[in-house]
């Protein structure tokens, strides 16, 4: 086994071997403090003090101190070398930052973890990893201690933190071994673990849902505040059941009634690769969505090209109309505007912009929709998320709008006393806003 520098195997009078630490003889002679040392027979524990103790404490002597300065690199073969094989990988640059932040967290949470012998798990040596040492430190990070206001300690579970964390290292273990295939065990020992979304008696944690009349509220008081993107952006969350990260960082001007296409609009769900044209008007030409497009048609205005949300408020720091996704994909600072949003408005705390989303497919639900219908409006391939596919027709988008539509006014009628054929839908913003 490859020992670290200055280390060697010896014989011992009993007829075994033990390590030791030896520094070259011109070190000895210039009086270097670090002197050898046998390092017993076992060799993990050799190899830990030789390079957390006696190289560090050598190299400081050597360099006048200038070593100490310097992040110590991992040692080739441990897991923080495999966590430094992956972030330096095309395949993390890949990654958003918002996950890049979770799998951050993920693998240092495993990598801090401290053993019984006081070492990390990041240093020891990938050859090592087994299943069943895998799964015993999994099963100590899922329970955290900690102190209540009378001190006394309190034990919970925190599974998702500690689900993410092995995926993260799962994740990790594949993409190391296809960059270094002789270094890295082909068996990864974090797959296939029979992780648990919750444990015994806990409830599925759920998005807050919104209403239409919370949807209404916040897009009057955005309007208010000066958020008229986020006011819009909400709007078209509930009307085409858009994620976040598509509506602030892939929907952009040419996606939204083109010259060859202009009576439609490029969706694309960027989490499932899934696309389609979706209809604006139906058989008649009337707009299945009047106050949506009445505000991007008012966007389109004042944006030439690239992403149609932008941050237009008139307090913002830049004075240049910059989007709301950052460069590296973060989109923090929206969410705190959004909250802030939802304050003023008198909303319950709980809801998010993912809130709108969801309320959009349950307006989709209440309004009758068929299953074919709900997976032709979110793109999605599975009655599970929504197990048989369904082709999309602009026939089923259309008739999806409508009814939803209908639903919207029938409500309002119940709500108000007016027959639905004249009730309004009030979501309308007041043109001078936009």
């Amino acid at each position: 086994m490859k020992l670290p520098r200055y280390c060697r195997l010896r014989p011992l009078k009993s007829g075994q071997c033990g390590y030791y630490f030896e520094p070259p003889t011109w070190a000895r002679h210039e009086g270097c403090p670090v002197h050898a040392e046998p390092l017993g027979r076992d060799h993990a524990v050799a190899v830990v003090r030789a390079e957390n103790i006696l190289l560090p404490a050598f190299d400081s002597w050597r360099s006048n101190g200038l070593s100490d300065m310097v992040p110590a690199s991992p040692v080739p073969g441990t897991f923080d070398w495999l966590v430094s094989i992956f972030k330096a990988h095309q395949k993390w640059a890949e990654i958003d930052f918002k996950t890049q932040r979770l799998y951050g967290q993920g693998l240092a949470l495993f990598a801090d973890y401290e053993l019984s012998d006081g070492s990390r798990a990041g240093s020891k040596q990938l050859a090592d990893f087994t299943k069943a040492y895998v799964d015993a430190i999994y099963a100590n990070l899922l329970i955290v201690e900690d102190k209540d206001k009378g001190g006394k300690i309190v034990k919970r579970e925190r599974r998702r933190f500690a689900n993410a964390a092995m995926t993260a290292c799962r994740r990790a273990w594949f993409v190391g071994q296809r960059a270094q295939e002789a270094r890295v065990p082909p068996v990864n020992p974090f797959a296939r673990m029979g992780l648990k979304s919750r444990g015994p008696g806990q409830t599925v944690r759920e998005t807050p849902t919104a209403t239409w009349e919370e949807l209404v509220l916040f897009r009057r008081a955005a309007s208010r505040l000066g958020y008229h993107s986020v006011a819009t952006a909400a709007l078209l969350a509930w009307e085409w059941l858009q994620r976040e990260e598509h509506i602030f960082g892939a929907f952009e001007i040419p996606h939204y009634r083109p010259k060859e296409r202009p009576n439609s609009v490029r969706i694309v769900h960027p989490k499932n690769g899934e696309e389609a044209w979706w209809p604006l008007f139906d058989e008649k030409g009337d707009s299945l969505f009047p106050e949506l497009m009445a505000e991007l048609d008012a966007l389109n205005e004042r944006i030439s090209s690239g992403l149609v949300f932008r941050r237009d408020h008139a307090h913002r720091k830049s004075s240049n109309l910059v989007p709301w996704i950052t460069e590296r994909k973060d989109l923090r600072y929206l969410r705190h505007v959004v909250k802030k949003i939802v304050l003023a408005a008198g909303l319950r705390k709980e809801l998010s912009f993912t809130s709108f989303r969801h309320g959009g497919f349950t307006e989709g639900a209440d309004s009758d929709l068929t299953d074919a219908e709900l997976r032709s409006a979110g793109r999605h391939r599975s009655s599970q998320q929504l197990p048989t596919y369904a082709k999309r027709t602009q026939k089923q988008l259309i008739a999806a709008a409508k009814k939803r539509r209908e639903e919207r006014a029938r409500t309002a009628a119940l709500a108000s006393g007016t027959p639905a054929a004249h009730s309004p839908i009030d979501s309308k913003i007041d043109a001078a806003d936009i």
